[in-house]
């Protein structure tokens, strides 16, 4: 225990947890762990502590409540900061020893009960004292509560320890840390180790990916953490491997709820996952945080009586695939599905989905159209969200300064002597941008390569992050922002899409592909835009067509959705039920 004690010298170098994989782990590898030990910055360290309510609630939801036996049972909390789970399931466990036997169970007697990580120093040590102080007010001596936080508790990364696979409940708030934030040689070594560390994935996929792996038969996984994974591309790997071996039991959306101690910007969800064959998803939204409210919801979430299911819905939605998961009830799945096999995607269907250009310096890129003194040849008029909030363009006047010919390629500054006299004007900030420092020669390109013909080309323009379907036809005057996702079509009218497009049915899909943003925003990403499944122009009829154009003419959503369920056969019960998930 001497050399577990001193941990609680600040600044001393971890102590792996005693079967670490040491023999793995670089100079390098180690030395980057140590630096993140001993960081100071909390978004760094991924620190969000969870509020003692939803602890609680977290705790009930995986077999960890007051009634339960809990004598026997290991727990693990792979990341546990400032001891916000440990304290309150320790309290649980000594309680649950009690009214199994009457007394107070020995040190040595719970000595494998349970196993917490910590990686940052500080923290740990500071967690490490309020355990001691816990284990000292639930009766045990100063001698004995020293031994069980030492025996429990590790000032290590838990991603690379090897804590063994024989835990029956784990549970907490994995940390978050973009990948950005970690340092190369331990990035290097979770992507040999984690084949879900995929893509822009945050460091909490592999603490799920390893939790899962350590749980044994039956075991139980209670994490809140962001739910972005469960649409996201980086999520699919995760996404097949829980599809395919184990229960998405549980999901809570937490992303309206203040989940955590301080107001981060953070899109939380309650995930119960078990070691057990894939069934059915029990799911509640936004519950309220008031004790009974979250008591009455516990119930309707593990109950095995149908009858007293009630709030909750029920998803087999859950595809054994990379592909994003649809959360919501059978009937929205089902009819989304059906709709799935009825109807090619928007771009099979002779539709284009992009988005408008990055510049990476829009105050030297982007200004008052008519005061940009270069080259009219050189400058295009820009389309922003700002310019068509009333449902219409309504140019406020911007434009962009454009370095790209019609065929793709960079102009030569010298060809351009006014182009030239701006962009050295703004030579510094330019060149500041990462796009200009790796490609020095290329220096004055914007992030994105402009194609000026786009321009002219009618399009629908369509928000990013919006709380409804917001689409705008622009005729061909205008190049997009960054800010924008545009639609073109050579088969499609663009007016008749427009229609669909502003439909229930439209928001229907994007709220079932996309993660939701607070205050019920959605996503409207091109990744989810181009899973909208469209007839083919072929196959729409002169009628149609025209009931389609006076629907967009009118913006009357009701008129929009009228006609859609004409065009795809749907009955108006249908949209509504579809509607539902979008609420």
């Amino acid at each position: 225990m001497g050399g577990s004690e001193l941990q609680a010298v600040q600044g001393m170098l971890p102590i792996p947890f005693p079967g670490a994989i040491n023999a793995g782990r670089s100079d390098r590898v180690q030395k980057a762990i140590d630096s993140l030990a001993s960081s100071g910055g909390i978004e760094a360290r991924g620190a969000v502590y969870t509020k003692s309510e939803v602890v609680d609630f977290i705790l009930d939801l995986a077999s960890a409540r007051y009634s339960s036996d809990l004598t026997g049972i290991r727990f693990l909390e792979p990341s546990f900061g400032g001891g916000d789970f440990l304290i309150p399931l320790l309290k649980r466990i000594l309680a649950s020893w009690r009214s199994k036997h009457g007394e107070s169970p020995s040190a040595t007697a719970i000595e494998d009960t349970l196993v917490g990580f910590e990686l940052h120093t500080e923290t740990f040590s500071r967690t490490k004292d309020l355990i001691r102080n816990a284990l000292i007010e639930e009766g045990f001596t100063h001698e004995d509560s020293k031994y069980l936080a030492g025996k429990w508790l590790y000032n290590d990364d838990f991603l690379l320890a090897d804590a063994g696979n024989e835990f029956n409940v784990i549970v907490g708030n994995p940390p978050y840390v973009r990948q950005e934030l970690i340092p190369a040689p331990l990035l290097h070594e979770y992507r040999l180790r984690f084949h879900t560390f995929y893509d822009r994935a945050d460091i909490y996929i592999p603490f799920i990916e390893k939790s899962l792996s350590s749980l044994v038969p039956s075991g139980v996984l209670g994490f809140i953490c962001a739910d972005r994974w469960m649409k996201n591309k980086y999520g699919g790997p995760l996404r097949k491997m829980i599809s395919e071996s184990f229960h998405f039991k549980i999901y809570v959306d937490m992303v309206q709820t203040q989940a955590f101690q301080e107001d981060v910007c953070a899109y939380p969800a309650i995930t119960i996952i078990t070691r057990d064959r894939p069934s059915i998803t029990r799911i509640a939204r936004n519950p309220s945080l008031s004790k009974e409210a979250l008591k009455q919801i516990t119930h309707q979430l593990i109950s095995e009586e149908s009858a007293q299911f009630l709030a909750p819905l029920e998803s087999t939605a859950l595809a054994p695939s990379t592909s994003p998961w649809l959360l919501g009830s059978d009937d929205q799945v089902d009819l989304i599905r059906q709709i799935e096999a009825d109807y090619p995607l928007l771009e099979d269907a002779g539709c284009k989905v992009g988005i408008g250009v990055a510049t990476g310096a829009d105050r030297v890129f982007i200004a008052d159209y008519e005061k940009l003194d270069i080259e009219p040849s050189r400058k295009l008029k820009l389309v922003r969200t700002r310019d068509i909030a009333t449902g219409q363009v309504k140019w406020l006047g911007k434009g962009i300064v454009n370095p790209f010919l019609d065929d793709g390629r960079l102009v030569g500054l010298a060809d351009y002597p006014k182009l030239e006299r701006y962009l050295q004007k703004h030579r510094d900030v330019v060149l500041a941008r990462h796009c200009a420092q790796k490609n020095p020669r290329n220096w004055y390109r914007t992030i994105d390569r402009i194609t000026p013909s786009l321009a002219a080309r009618p399009k629908l323009l369509v928000p990013d992050i919006k709380g409804e379907s917001h689409i705008v036809y622009e005729e061909g005057e205008f190049y997009p922002h960054h800010n924008l996702y545009y639609m073109i079509s050579d088969e499609w009218d663009l007016r008749c899409l427009q229609a669909v497009l502003m439909s229930s049915l439209t928001r229907a899909f994007i709220a079932m592909y996309s993660t939701r943003m607070r205050g019920g925003f959605l996503r409207f990403q091109a990744q989810y835009l181009r899973r909208i499944r469209v007839p083919c122009w072929s196959a729409v009829s002169d009628g149609m067509k025209a009931e389609l154009l006076e629907a967009a003419a009118s913006r009357d959503i009701d008129a929009c959705n009228d006609a859609v369920c004409s065009l795809y056969d749907l009955k108006i019960d249908d949209l509504i039920k579809l509607h539902e998930a979008t609420l």
